[in-house]
């Protein structure tokens, strides 16, 4: 009776976590939309309908060559798409649809898709990671004057002034001549006294009020501009500040390729991903001076994972493999005291000192501002790979189920019909004993949907097709229970006896069949694609159910009944 109590608490768990995984839910997301965040009420439906039943989200992606020309577009594509596919994989997106259309697009189909914009940003993400020293020479301060004549030769202050977007023009004519003033009063001073003495030499000279004023602001702009007043070196080597408001200057000047081609050899300028607020409450944003050449990249990483921690916040931790940890550890040995930024798709996320060598682990620090979804997204792309060329969305709409609904219906008609007639065979030939085993068939389906549901598998016509054929298998495995309960019976054993010695030896040929399925169903699953996976999914799910339904739960339910006529032993079963 023990033994009874427990398998009936099992049963009962099992039933109630079952309804749990396919009861809906409401939760509350974080989205993006319009550059910003906003929180929305989403209803999670735990079963979905694959892109034959009901359709999904339709992607096409292209090489994006605004930024430069790619020389062997149809082999980047072949590599992206790999790329592609395993973000997709790991986006927990069931039977999607990934194909390569002609030389120059990719077609991606995703059925049941709740956040459009997420899947995506998930999907053009470049996630480029490198690991640079930052550079401890002070060369942007040797470089800043050259680099403010470059400027001021090619008019790029003008230009920049008069790009679309920028302040209205008396604010901007402000902000241009503001940069040749010093940041600090004695810098004013001595800049006022230089114009008051070239403007009375001019005077004396031309008696030109307005050519004297032109060529003292024309010799000032050569020895000062906004490399050496904007860009203000920061805490550590290689790290400056630009305020917010003179960020979109600073930008346009280092996208000429004059200016950039002017940079010292050896080191590249990257922004920051976050901002500093500094003395008088103003937003600065950071920006670093780094070596070219990287440490090591994002090719050696094997895993990453996010994570919150209480002191540093929204963190994703990656792990190298072998080859990656020699060299990380041999490079950081190398550079230890040296500063060291973690660079990803070409933006600075965090940057330290090293205190001694680093091996197989690290992390990326997002900050407390951080959001989960995206150390989850970038701990998805991070394993994924990154993209060998920047793809861009070249379309993206809704498209309709792939089969009619005449399919659809004929297909499901098909499947009630089977399972009402293996129901009416199994009461008719087995009697009382095919009652119990159509009452562990109800619990077989609520526990195949629930599996399906925890491994959020797409329902597709195929899987439901996999789904009517494991309860035939499910039906199969009682029915070798019941032939063996039959055989121990006509040998003039008990009931009681019976049933164990039919369950005992029934046991080893169902373990033996259901097992070389499983093992089929898991090469479909492994080498499929489409709906031959999820055809897989459903069988897989349908027999490891089967066996709890067919050999535990059929079983207890004998036990129950024994149970219950022990103070009138049965003389006969009616099987």
């Amino acid at each position: 009776m023990s033994n009874l109590k427990y398998r009936i608490a099992l049963i009962l768990a099992l039933v109630v976590a079952s309804v749990w995984a396919l009861f809906p839910r409401t939760v509350i997301e974080r989205r993006p939309k319009g550059g910003t965040f906003v929180y929305d009420t989403v209803k999670k439906v735990p079963l979905k309908y694959g892109l034959d039943l009901q359709g999904g989200m339709h992607l096409a992606l292209e090489v994006d060559e605004s930024k430069g020309a790619v020389a062997n577009k149809s082999e980047a594509l072949n590599n992206a798409l790999r790329v592609v596919r395993n973000r997709i994989d790991e986006f927990g997106v069931s039977e999607p649809v990934v194909q390569k259309v002609g030389d120059d697009r990719i077609i991606v189909e995703l059925p049941g898709i709740d956040d459009p914009e997420r899947a995506q940003a998930v999907v053009q993400k470049s996630a480029y990671l490198e690991f640079q020293i930052l550079d401890e020479s002070q060369a942007l301060d040797r470089i800043a004057p050259r680099l403010d004549a470059i400027a001021r030769d090619k008019g790029l202050l003008a230009k920049s002034a008069a790009a679309p977007g920028a302040k209205p023009a008396d604010t901007a004519n402000k902000a241009l001549t503001s940069l040749f003033a010093g940041s600090d009063t004695a810098k004013k001073a001595d800049s006022a006294q230089r114009v008051a003495s070239a403007d009375s030499a001019a005077k004396r000279k031309t008696g030109d009020t307005t050519k004297a004023a032109a060529d003292t602001n024309a010799a000032l702009a050569v020895k000062e501009g906004p490399f050496q007043n904007l860009v203000q070196p920061y805490q550590i080597p290689g790290e400056y500040l630009v305020a917010s408001a003179d960020e979109p200057l600073i930008r346009t000047l280092l996208a000429d390729s004059t200016v950039l081609a002017a940079l010292p050899p050896g080191k590249v300028i990257r922004w920051g991903s976050d901002s500093t607020i500094a003395g008088g409450g103003k937003v600065y944003r950071s920006l670093y001076v780094l070596d070219a050449r990287p440490v090591l990249t994002g090719e050696y990483l094997v895993d990453a994972k996010p994570r919150t921690d209480p002191m540093e916040g929204t963190v994703v931790g990656f792990t190298l493999n072998n080859e990656g940890a020699r060299r990380f550890k041999n490079e950081t040995t190398k550079h230890i005291k040296d500063y060291m930024a973690i660079v990803l798709d070409e933006r600075v996320m965090s940057a330290a000192q090293i205190q001694s060598s680093i091996g197989r682990d690290g992390q990326i620090t997002l900050g407390r501002r951080g959001d989960v979804q995206a150390a989850q997204d970038l701990a998805l792309v991070l394993r994924a790979g990154s993209l060998p060329v920047p793809l861009k969305v070249a379309e993206v709409r809704q498209i309709g189920a792939s089969l009619g609904q005449d399919s659809i219906r004929d297909g499901i008609t098909a499947g009630v019909i089977a399972v009402a007639l293996v129901i009416l065979i199994m009461a008719i030939y087995y009697k009382f004993s095919g009652l119990l085993a159509i009452g562990a068939l109800v619990l077989y389906v609520l526990y195949t949907l629930a599996a399906l549901a925890g491994f959020d598998a797409v329902l597709t016509l195929p899987g439901l097709a996999g789904f009517i054929l494991s309860i035939g298998i499910a039906v199969d495995a009682n029915v070798l229970i019941f032939e063996r309960i039959r055989e121990e019976l006509g040998r003039g054993k008990t009931v009681r006896t019976s049933i164990d010695e039919g369950f005992r030896h029934a046991l080893p040929a169902i373990v033996d069949s259901n097992v070389s399925t499983l093992l089929t169903a898991a090469v479909l699953y492994q080498f499929g694609t489409g709906p031959i996976k999820g055809f897989a999914v459903t069988l897989i799910a349908g027999l490891v159910a089967s066996m709890i339904s067919a050999i535990f739960v059929v079983r207890t339910f004998y036990l129950m009944w024994l149970n219950r006529s022990r103070g009138a032993t049965p003389q006969t079963l009616s099987i």
